[in-house]
C-alpha cells in the first residue's frame, strides 16, 4: 500500500492585526518533502504515526511538505498559493497512491479564500480521483464546512483541549483510512449543527464526562468515530460554529440520529463548557486572597495560540500599578526588548519599554525599571503531546517592584512549565503566575496551581464575542444571538 502524507496548517484570527506570511510558516516549522525532523511536530502527527507503523505493515510512505504557522491574522495570498501548490506538486510526484493522509487545522483563512482546507481537499480529490482514500486530522477549533466533509473520506479532530491526544487521533485516522482502503470499513459521515459556538475545556466537567462518553461509543454499534468541532469564534467565516461529526460503518441514518442527539446535548450544556471570567482587578484581588500559591491567571485574550500578539500590557500594567511582588508573567513577545537585554547583559539594571507594540489590542507600552536576571539563546519549551516549541532568544526581567517577566523573541503561548524554569524562574515559588494562554497551559500548570483564574482582559482573542465586528459569520448562533 502506498500512502502519501503532508501538512499545511494554521489557525486564522480574522480580527488579529498580524498577517500570516511565508516567514510565519518558516518560523513555526516548514519542512520540504522528505526533510521532516526525527520527532513529531504538532501538525505532522499523521506523518509520525505512519513512521511508527509503516515498517511492520510493509507500507510505502511518501512524505510531502509539512508547514505550520503560529495562529495570527489572515494568511497572505502569496503564502497560501505557494504552500498549497507545493503540497499538491508533492502529491502529483508521489502518484499513484492508495491513501492520502493530511495534517490540517481546519480554521485557516487566506486572502481570497475563506475555506483553505476545503479548497485544498478539493484539489487533492481532483488529482487522486474518487477511489483513493483521503483523510485528514483536524484541530477541534475548525470550521467544519461541506467541502471538507464531502472531499475527505475521513476527518478526525483532536478530542482533548488542551490538545494532548494529537498522536492518538492520528493513529485513529490511519486505522480508519487503511480500513477503508482495504475494504474492511465503509465510513459514512453525518454532521449536526449545534447552533452555538463554545470553548470546551476537557480538563473539567461537564466536558470531561462528555468526551469520555463519546469515546466509549466508538467501536460500538457500528460507530467508527465521533469528533466535536468546537469551532473557532475569532474566524469571521460563514461556517463558523460548533458541530458534531459522526462516522458510522455504512449506516448513514444511524449516524445522523446520533450526531443530532449529541449536538442537542451540547447545546443544553453550552453555558457550562467554558470558564468563569473575572476582570483584571477582580482576578488580582482573588489571587491575593488565596493563602498560598501559585495562583495561575490565564490572560486568554492575548493568547498567541488564538492569534493574539502576545505583547499586551493590560494585566502587567495593573500588577505594576498595584505594587505586586512575588509574581511572574510570561511569555511576553517583544523581540526589541530581548535584544536590548542581551546588549545590557545579565545583572544590568535599566529603564525599558515593554510590550504594547502591535496595535490598540495590545495596550500602551509599559515603561519600567528592570533588572536583567537571565538570558538564553534559542530557548525551547515543552509543547503539547511532547512536541517542542521554539521561543527564540529569551530574557528574564525583574520588573519593579518585583514581577519576573519572561520576554521572548519568537511568538508563542504558554504551554510547558519550562517556559519559566528553563530560564531560572520557579513558578511554584511565586504567589501569582500570569500565563498568556487560554487553555493549553492547563496540561502542565493545572497540576501545580493552587487555583486557576481566567482573566477577562482586552485583546484580539476577547471572550466578549458579541463585541466583534462579524460580517460573514451567522449572528443566529449562541452567544451572538443574545
Amino acid at each position: 500500500m502506498r500512502i502519501f502524507t503532508a501538512s499545511l496548517a494554521t489557525e486564522t484570527n480574522t480580527f488579529a492585526p498580524l498577517p500570516t506570511g511565508l516567514a510565519s510558516y518558516r518560523e513555526r516549522g516548514y519542512h520540504a518533502a522528505g526533510t521532516h525532523p526525527d520527532h513529531m511536530t504538532f501538525f505532522g502527527a499523521p506523518l509520525w504515526a505512519l513512521r511508527l507503523r509503516a515498517p511492520e505493515r510493509g507500507w510505502t510512505v511518501i512524505e510531502g511538505m509539512v508547514a505550520a504557522a503560529q495562529p495570527s491574522g489572515i494568511t497572505t495570498r502569496e503564502a497560501w498559493t505557494t504552500l498549497r501548490d507545493e503540497l499538491l506538486a508533492d502529491l502529483r510526484a508521489a502518484m499513484p497512491v492508495d491513501v492520502v493522509l493530511l495534517g490540517l487545522h481546519g480554521a485557516m483563512v487566506a486572502d481570497g479564500c475563506d475555506d483553505c482546507e476545503g479548497e485544498l481537499l478539493t484539489k487533492v480529490r481532483e488529482i487522486v480521483g474518487p477511489d483513493v482514500v483521503v483523510g485528514a486530522e483536524l484541530d477541534p477549533h475548525n470550521h467544519l464546512t461541506p467541502a471538507k466533509v464531502s472531499m475527505a473520506d475521513v476527518l478526525v479532530a483532536f478530542k482533548e483541549y488542551p490538545h494532548t491526544d494529537i498522536l492518538e487521533r492520528a493513529h485513529e485516522l490511519v486505522d480508519l483510512c487503511v480500513g477503508k482502503a482495504e475494504g474492511r470499513l465503509r465510513p459514512v459521515a453525518a454532521v449536526a449543527d449545534v447552533g452555538a459556538v463554545f470553548m470546551m475545556h476537557t480538563t473539567r466537567q461537564p466536558a470531561r464526562g462528555f468526551i469520555d462518553r463519546i469515546q466509549a461509543m466508538e467501536g460500538q454499534d457500528g460507530v467508527l468515530s465521533i469528533s466535536v468541532t468546537q469551532g473557532f469564534p475569532w474566524g469571521d467565516v460563514p461556517e463558523m460554529g460548533s458541530r458534531v461529526l459522526v462516522y458510522t460503518d455504512g449506516d448513514a441514518s444511524a449516524g445522523q440520529r446520533l450526531a443530532r442527539t449529541l449536538a442537542d446535548e451540547l447545546y443544553a450544556l453550552r453555558e457550562q463548557l467554558g470558564s468563569t471570567m473575572l476582570d483584571i482587578d477582580a482576578a488580582l484581588d482573588a489571587a491575593l486572597a488565596e493563602p498560598a500559591g501559585p495562583v495561575v491567571l490565564a490572560d486568554g485574550a492575548d493568547n498567541p495560540g488564538g492569534g493574539g500578539a502576545g505583547d499586551a500590557t493590560f494585566v502587567l500594567r495593573r500588577m505594576v500599578e498595584r505594587g505586586l511582588t512575588d509574581a511572574a508573567l510570561g511569555p511576553l513577545w517583544d523581540p526589541m526588548a530581548v535584544q536590548i537585554a542581551f546588549e545590557a547583559g545579565e545583572g544590568a539594571r535599566l529603564s525599558m519599554r515593554l510590550g504594547g507594540k502591535t496595535g490598540p489590542m495590545s495596550g500602551e507600552p509599559l515603561d519600567a525599571r528592570v533588572t536583567v536576571l537571565a538570558l538564553r539563546r534559542r530557548m525551547r519549551m515543552t509543547g503539547l503531546a511532547g512536541t517542542p516549541m521554539a521561543l527564540g532568544d529569551c530574557a528574564l526581567l525583574r520588573v519593579e517592584p518585583g514581577i519576573d517577566v519572561v520576554v521572548i523573541s519568537q511568538r508563542q503561548q504558554a504551554m510547558g512549565v519550562d517556559l519559566f524554569t528553563g530560564i531560572g524562574c520557579d513558578p511554584k515559588s511565586k504567589h501569582i503566575v500570569v500565563v498568556k494562554s487560554q487553555q493549553h497551559f492547563m496540561a502542565e500548570y493545572g497540576p501545580i496551581a493552587a487555583r486557576v483564574i481566567h482573566v477577562d482582559s482586552p485583546g484580539s482573542v476577547t471572550s466578549d464575542l458579541r463585541s466583534l465586528p462579524y460580517v460573514k459569520a451567522r449572528r443566529t448562533i449562541w452567544p451572538l444571538n443574545t
